[in-house]
């Protein structure tokens, strides 16, 4: 039975999932290869990262370093891409989403920039935002919940699931930086293992997407998330409806 929430977006599912096997295997690899790009220049340049999308393409594809960057944001897009192929592994091989995972997703981003993987012990803030993260010693009660509720939590979706996985993670902030990164790695390994999309938030939508995590982690307003992530996923799945069309 189609959930009532997003209901379009489950029948464009219902169709995907239907002719998915059915698509040409050319235009599958090229676009994914293409979102893989996207993704990852999106993902990182919401965090302030300035390689333009070509600029990524270089990097990633064709091994070679840009003159004026620095060496970090080269690293972090490199990174972002080898967590994004960890992440798409562990789905492969059956794994759900658990603390050595997510451990894992953010030592791969900070390879070469700093040592990953480890709780922060320090108070963060987050410039502009309302919302404060919690103290180290709240944070480790937090992040010990969120892991617990990873199993137990039930969710009317995949959808709310993937967004409410994101947003406590992001508002726990365990990490002292790539906490982002890490949130937006998570939230699609929830949308994959469920059998959806991944997808890519747009830098130019930063600031929507920005004010939907601070009603969760402000009001504990998850709604407003869920939707930008239905919506984005809708999009996902027209293009791919659309190589079927494409066919004849």
């Amino acid at each position: 039975m189609i959930e009532i929430k997003h209901k379009r977006m489950f029948e464009k599912l219902e169709q995907y999932n239907q002719i998915k096997n059915d698509l040409p295997e050319v235009s599958i690899n090229s676009y994914r290869q293409a979102f893989e790009l996207d993704y990852t220049h999106n993902s990182t340049a919401i965090e302030g990262n300035t390689l333009t999308l070509l600029e990524t393409k270089v990097v990633l594809e064709e091994g070679l370093s840009i003159g004026g960057k620095q060496l970090r944001e080269l690293y972090e897009v490199i990174n972002h891409n080898k967590a994004y192929q960890y992440v798409k592994r562990c789905i492969t091989d059956g794994h759900l989403l658990n603390e050595k995972i997510i451990k894992d997703i953010h030592a791969i981003l900070m390879e070469t920039i700093m040592t990953g993987g480890i709780y922060r012990h320090v108070d963060v803030y987050i410039s502009g935002a309302e919302h404060t993260p919690p103290s180290p010693s709240d944070m480790y009660a937090q992040i010990k919940a969120f892991y617990m509720d990873l199993v137990e939590k039930v969710f009317d979706n995949p959808i709310e699931c993937a967004a409410w996985t994101h947003a406590e993670f992001v508002k726990i902030h365990p990490f002292v930086d790539g906490n982002g990164r890490t949130s937006r790695l998570i939230m699609n390994y929830q949308l994959m293992a469920n059998g959806l999309l991944p997808i890519s938030i747009k830098k130019e939508s930063r600031l929507e997407y920005f004010n939907t995590i601070e009603a969760y982690a402000v009001k504990g307003d998850l709604s407003f998330f869920e939707n930008m992530i239905a919506v984005l996923e809708e999009e996902q799945l027209d293009k791919y409806l659309s190589m079927s069309r494409s066919k004849f």
